[in-house]
């Protein structure tokens, strides 16, 4: 059952990353929003599903099919790289840090949402 909760959350959350990176793609020029975004609100997600906490099979679900699939390091490390290359040098040195430093405060925030419940 549970490679299925998986394979399910994954269905979801993989779609919904690619349809977010298409709606966002041009609006922020060569800053990757899409990935940015998506993230950031997996980030959030995981930290509320950690702090109410959640059945096995919800875990399974939401934590690591549907986040899983939503957030993505690989993508977030080939878009830093390819600013870095490109001489978009301060902006590569931006998004990582940005992308860390809001992707840990969205997971802090989420956690505090989830344990108030």
């Amino acid at each position: 059952m549970t490679p299925l909760l998986v394979a399910l959350g994954a269905a979801v959350g993989a779609p919904l990353r690619y349809l977010t990176d298409q709606a966002l793609r041009h609006r922020a020029g060569t800053f990757p929003l899409g990935t940015f975004v998506v993230n950031i609100a997996g980030s959030l997600l995981l930290g509320f599903l950690i702090g109410v906490p959640v059945s096995d099979a919800a875990w399974s679900l939401l934590g690591v099919g549907f986040c899983g699939a939503l957030t993505t390091y690989s993508t977030f490390s080939l878009e830093a790289l390819t600013l870095f290359e490109s001489g978009e040098r301060l902006k590569a040195f931006a998004y990582v840090v940005t992308s860390l430093a809001v992707g840990l405060a969205a997971a802090s925030l989420g956690h505090l949402a989830g344990t108030a419940l």
